[in-house]
């Protein structure tokens, strides 16, 4: 006989929704995770706006002489969050730093990267621009260490007193500019020994040696493959020579520093004959590219931040992040004076406290240029940035 059921006793539902096919808690999951997803993308048009400065000519030295004005902000007056200290540092880091110009910002704000790059080829040849070149610091027409110096610059940088360089040694190095133009070494048999010396303690040439890494990834640190050389150096030549560890630079390839020539004293094998080449170089060339790597490396950070999956955002509110979200308008900076202001100041942001007032606009130029992320215009909401 079967079992009936008191319908009295019977448990009631406490939702009309109970009959229904349940689903898996995934599967509603995930469709909210894609809804969420197509709205949060930005709108592509395709098009992409031009970071070409208005009113500026586009030849390579007014190009040059742009990117070098409008890299840095301007220290504010007041309400800057730095005291007197910080500020003369920042000055003086600024003051120390080379007037080089990485291609890729060149390209970035060209109309025509062809024709910029004949233009350059050409003044390259005449002697009006340098190009220096630091492997192992990026890869292809964009790497990180690939820039341009006008030589005008260069030639009044050694001849300034600062320099250190007294005045017949800066004839001496601009004479070996200006007879190898196109070339980023120089033979040294019209240097003397202290000469050589005093060039390299000051940051005007450097070893080829200490530039001899290969190419590797873009912010790759350098000295992954001389690494590899050393280790296997023991087994190709004998036990106690300089080959059996490496060679003479052995520590500038596998990242360290200094000079070749900082130990000739300690090195008896050491003679001059054996130096005959070095690379021409400018004083804080280091602190520049060490600046632009973390820069354009931050930069991309913060798309991933603003957008953790797409790594994308307007470039209004990427300003914004960039700024450490402190407002800069007219009103803003008025409160600040007054001392009005409750939201963090300037001078405690990251722009200023690792980048030194670096600008916005000179640091998109310069992922832009090298790859690092890409322009688009929404259509709606002006234009977009998206890290590759």
């Amino acid at each position: 006989m079967p079992k009936t059921t008191n319908p009295l006793l019977r448990r009631k539902s406490s939702s009309p929704f109970a009959t229904l096919q349940r689903k898996k808690p995934g599967s509603r999951k995930s469709s909210l995770a894609e809804k969420e997803d197509a709205s949060e993308r930005l709108d592509d048009t395709g098009l992409t706006p031009s970071l070409a400065p208005e009113g500026i000519r586009q030849d390579v030295v007014s190009l040059i002489r742009h990117i070098q004005q409008t890299t840095w902000e301007d220290v504010p007056d007041r309400a800057a969050g730095m005291g007197s200290e910080r500020i003369s540092e920042v000055l003086r880091f600024r003051k120390g730093l080379p007037r080089i110009v990485s291609v890729a910002h060149l390209h970035a704000l060209s109309v025509s990267t062809t024709q910029t790059e004949r233009e350059l080829s050409r003044l390259v040849a005449q002697g009006v621009v340098r190009k220096l070149t630091i492997p192992g610091r990026g890869k292809g027409g964009a790497a990180v260490g690939e820039g341009v110096v006008l030589v005008e610059d260069w030639k009044t940088n050694i001849r300034s007193g600062e320099s250190g360089v007294d005045e017949e040694l800066a004839d001496k190095y601009i004479l070996l500019m200006n007879t190898h133009p196109t070339s980023p070494t120089t033979p040294t048999t019209a240097l003397t020994s202290d000469d050589i010396r005093q060039l390299v303690t000051l940051g005007y040439l450097t070893s080829p040696s200490a530039l001899s890494s290969a190419p590797g990834n873009l912010f790759a640190a350098p000295g992954t493959t001389s690494l590899l050389n050393i280790s296997t150096a023991g087994t190709k030549a004998a036990t106690g020579t300089l080959a059996a560890i490496g060679g003479r630079g052995a520590i500038h390839e596998s990242g360290g520093g200094g000079s070749a020539l900082a130990t000739r004293d300690n090195r008896p094998s050491y003679s001059h004959s054996s130096q005959t080449e070095m690379t021409f170089s400018l004083p804080g060339t280091g602190a520049y590219l060490k600046l632009l790597t973390e820069a354009r490396l931050h930069l991309v950070f913060l798309l991933k931040q603003l957008s953790p999956r797409h790594k994308e955002a307007t470039r209004d509110l990427l300003r914004e992040k960039w700024e450490g979200n402190t407002l800069n308008d007219a009103a803003s900076r008025l409160k600040r004076a007054r001392g009005e202001w409750n939201g963090v100041l300037p001078g405690k942001t990251k722009k200023w406290r690792e980048f030194y007032g670096m600008e916005f606009a000179a640091i998109l130029a310069e992922c832009v240029g090298s790859g690092v992320v890409e322009l688009f215009e929404t259509g709606s909401v002006g234009a977009g940035v998206r890290a590759r």
